[in-house]
């Protein structure tokens, strides 16, 4: 840089044997110039300056297009059961709705019987054979022994009415050969009584029910003809579902 000075210095000298030309007006160093100047050292970089105030809001932007529904949440919790509110006014009755199938029956059991007597005569101790039939659709009493017979298992419902004429009368109602019920009725001189008794008696297949005369036969009243009757009747109430 003391170089690049001197020559400067140099070239402003005249020339010898030329006029010294009119020295141009030559302006006044600034004050604290220094002859020769020469750049410095770079200084250091100075603070950042305190941060200044926030702009303005800038103009709304223009809306941009609906984006992808995201993911679904996790299920929430249960809330709790709010107020019952108030009952709403009744609505109009709706339509009647398609008739449906017929279903299937269900199967009903069935075991029934009711027999009079046809004439007077009966022995004591074997079955009364009562011949006048009433019912027996399904023929579970047999008017040839006088004797029921059960077929469907269940609860059974037996009665019997008997004229008395002529004798005292004794009779009994019999189960699988043993006298379940007792029925006496005394005679009244010139008059005709009736005697009558029923009972309901659990039955498995295969028991027989029927009515004798018990004792010795001087017991023998039973009655019939053709205004008087004796009856006996029985019938299922429900059968065993096992």
């Amino acid at each position: 840089m003391l170089l690049l000075g001197a020559v400067l210095l140099l070239l402003a000298l005249p020339s010898h044997g030329q006029e010294t030309p009119e020295r141009p007006e030559v302006l006044p160093i600034p004050k604290g110039a220094c002859a020769g100047w020469m750049a410095g050292i770079p200084g250091h970089p100075g603070h950042n300056g305190t941060p200044g105030r926030d702009g303005r809001d800038g103009t709304p932007g223009v809306k941009g297009e609906k984006g992808d529904p995201g993911f679904a949440g996790p299920k929430g919790d249960t809330g709790e059961t709010g107020v019952t509110g108030v009952e709403g006014p009744r609505g109009f009755p709706g339509i009647p709705g398609r008739k449906g199938e017929p279903g299937e029956s269900a199967y009903v059991y069935r075991s029934a019987f009711s027999v009079g007597l046809e004439t007077r005569v009966t022995i004591p101790n074997i079955p009364i054979r009562f011949t006048k039939i009433f019912s027996n659709q399904q023929n579970h009493y047999d008017g040839t022994t006088g004797k029921f017979y059960c077929n469907i298992p269940g609860l059974y419902y037996f009665s019997y009415h008997i004229t008395v004429y002529l004798k005292d009368v004794k009779v009994s109602l019999y189960k699988k050969d043993k006298a379940v019920l007792f029925t006496y009725d005394q005679f009244q001189d010139k008059n005709v009584d009736q005697a009558s008794g029923s009972v309901l008696l659990y039955l498995e297949k295969g028991d027989q029910v029927w009515l004798q005369v018990y004792g010795d036969g001087e017991d023998n009243g039973v009655y019939a003809d053709n205004v008087h009757d004796s009856t006996f009747t029985g019938f299922l109430l429900y059968h065993d579902i096992e």
